[in-house]
């Protein structure tokens, strides 16, 4: 069985690096975009099993680019988690009416991240404790 993949959407490159790092240690395949115009591009190429999506992008925010995802035929059954360093109030309902099944601010916690990751790829419902 082949990893399953995730895309990064985000214009961060040590946030992108990092990401990496942490997907790739817990066997995922990882493509990332820099910027919404290149995230629908990149999506439609690696065909994604996931996507980590950040709001604050150049060429178009977040919003859009989810609204984008969501209104693609086979591209708007693939979740869509968000990752921004944007203040969560009004974006948390926002995004989750668009169709995120999951907003974390930055940074996140890496074990409830991962947890989140798992259970929407349906590799398991257990999400750890905080300690």
């Amino acid at each position: 069985m082949s990893a399953k993949k995730i895309v990064i959407i985000d214009d961060d490159p040590d946030q992108q690096a990092g990401l990496r790092v942490r997907l790739t240690a817990s066997g995922y395949d990882v493509a990332s975009a820099g910027d919404a115009m290149q995230a629908i591009a990149v999506v439609r190429r690696e065909k994604p099993d996931l996507i980590l999506l950040d709001i604050g992008l150049p060429g178009g925010d977040g919003h859009k680019v989810l609204a984008r995802l969501k209104s693609l035929g086979p591209i708007a059954a693939i979740p869509v988690i968000v990752l921004s360093a944007m203040e969560p109030a009004g974006n948390v309902e926002r995004m989750r009416d668009a169709g995120a099944v999951a907003y974390f601010q930055k940074p996140a916690d890496n074990a409830l991240l991962l947890a989140e990751i798992r259970k929407a790829l349906g590799e398991t419902t257990a999400a750890p404790q905080r300690s």
